[in-house]
C-alpha cells in the first residue's frame, strides 16, 4: 500500500505537521527524507530496511558513500544530501553554543557531539576552547587513533588552549566500542589534562564519552 492510502493522521509528513517532530520514529523521519520510495516498496518500508541493514540510525548517517550507495534505492545524491543534512545540523548547533554559555547549554553540547563524534569507527579526540563567559571559541579535533584506543598528548592541548587564549575547555571523545562508560585510562588522562592546563589558568569543565545514541558527563557523574 502506498504511503498515500493511509489514513492522514499515519502519514509521516502530516503526522510531523500536526505532532512534531519528535513523535516520528527513526523511520519515520528517514522515510521523509527518502521522499519516495522503490517498486514494491513504500518509503517508510525503504527506510525500515535502511535501519535494518546498518543497525541504527546513528550508524546508517555515518556510513561511507560506498556502503550508503550500495543499498538499492539509494545514490550519491541521497548520500550528498543526508551529508548536507548532517553538516547543517552541527553548524547550527555550533552557532548555538557560540551564542551562549556551553554549561547552561548541555543538551546543545551532547547534541552537538554526538553528531561529530557518534558512529565514528575510530576513537576521536575533542576539545571545545572557551572564552571567560564559557562561550565556544573553537571545536578541534585533536588526535585520532584505532577502534580501541588514542594518544592524547597533554603538551599539544595546552599550545591549542594558549593559542585560541581560552578560559576553559570541554573534552570529548568517541568509544567506537558502544559503551560509553569511562575506562580507567580515560580518568587517568582527564586528571593529566587537569593537571596541565591548569599550570597555564585553563580550566576543565568537563569530559564527554561518546557512544552510540549516549554521551556520558564526566562532571554529573562527579569524576572531575
Amino acid at each position: 500500500m502506498s504511503i498515500t492510502d493511509w489514513p492522514a493522521g499515519e502519514r509521516p509528513r502530516e503526522k510531523l505537521l500536526q505532532r512534531g517532530a519528535a513523535a516520528l520514529s527513526d523511520a519515520e523521519l528517514l522515510a521523509i527524507f527518502l521522499r519516495t520510495g522503490v517498486t514494491g516498496k513504500s518509503a517508510v518500508d525503504l527506510a525500515r530496511e535502511l535501519l535494518a541493514r546498518f543497525g541504527s540510525l546513528t550508524q546508517l548517517v555515518a556510513a561511507s558513500e560506498a556502503d550508503f550507495c550500495a543499498t538499492k534505492g539509494m545514490g550519491q545524491a541521497k548520500y550528498v544530501q543526508l551529508q548536507a543534512v548532517l553538516e547543517m545540523s552541527r553548524r547550527a548547533l555550533n552557532e548555538e553554543l557560540q551564542r551562549g554559555d556551553a554549561l547552561s547549554s548541555p543538551r546543545v553540547v551532547r547534541d552537538y557531539l554526538q553528531l561529530l563524534l557518534s558512529g565514528r569507527q575510530q576513537e576521536v579526540f575533542l576539545v571545545l576552547f572557551l572564552d571567560t563567559q564559557h562561550r565556544v571559541i573553537a571545536s578541534e579535533e585533536l588526535f585520532h587513533g584505532t577502534l580501541s584506543q588514542t594518544s592524547v598528548y597533554p603538551r599539544e592541548v595546552v599550545k591549542r588552549a594558549l593559542a585560541h587564549n581560552a578560559a576553559a575547555v570541554i573534552l570529548a571523545h568517541n568509544h567506537p566500542s558502544g559503551v560509553a562508560e569511562p575506562s580507567q585510562s580515560d580518568q587517568l588522562l582527564t586528571n593529566a589534562l587537569k593537571q596541565a592546563l591548569s599550570l597555564v589558568d585553563v580550566s576543565v569543565l568537563d569530559h564527554f564519552v561518546v557512544a552510540a545514541g549516549r554521551t556520558l558527563s564526566f562532571a554529573e557523574k562527579g569524576m572531575i
